[in-house]
């Protein structure tokens, strides 16, 4: 019987220890992530973007890199989902942009904003250090959603230059389709 009585009386503790460990822990006043919104509406996903539309949207950013003389650029187009469907890299790139510039697209058609909302945020300090973790998210200016009709058929993402300059020939890009 003292057995049964041990036996019990840990499980009991045990019981008594987790549920303190799972209880919920209070919202940090100083933590801007801590607050609910009331609302929560990002736009919704449409078809995505076709090849001739990808390549209108990458010719208006090369034609805004070519009436500036700039010369260094990668493009990239990509639909909905993240996948390529249009890439154009300029005769004086630098490689690593290849690849920058396909994964400023990439966040921006997945998480449906401007790479540049992510850069911003983590600039605010170290409540927002959890973004790094987040899959496939670059902080850096340059990449786009493409919205047609109100909904995100994909996305542009530049790489080649400094920040200001990506993202001039990626917004140069989103004009095509306004």
């Amino acid at each position: 019987m003292s057995r049964l009585t041990l036996m019990a009386s840990a499980l009991g503790a045990a019981l008594l220890i987790s549920s303190a460990v799972l209880a919920q822990v209070a919202p940090n006043p100083n933590n801007p992530n801590d607050t609910v919104a009331d609302t929560f509406t990002p736009p919704p996903y449409g078809e995505t973007i076709n090849l001739e539309t990808a390549k209108k949207v990458a010719a208006g950013a090369a034609a805004e890199a070519a009436k500036r003389k700039w010369d260094g650029f990668c493009i990239a187009v990509v639909g909905p989902s993240g996948d390529l469907v249009y890439f154009e890299k300029m005769d004086n790139c630098q490689y690593a942009s290849i690849a920058i510039s396909q994964h400023k697209a990439r966040t921006a058609a997945r998480y449906r904003r401007p790479t540049l909302a992510f850069e911003n945020l983590i600039g605010k300090g170290p409540y927002f250090n959890y973004l790094t973790t987040l899959d496939d998210v670059i902080a850096s200016r340059g990449g786009n959603p493409l919205m047609v009709g109100g909904k995100v058929v994909g996305a542009i993402g530049v790489s080649g230059g400094a920040g200001a300059q990506d993202d001039l020939l990626s917004q140069a890009g989103v004009a095509v389709l306004k």
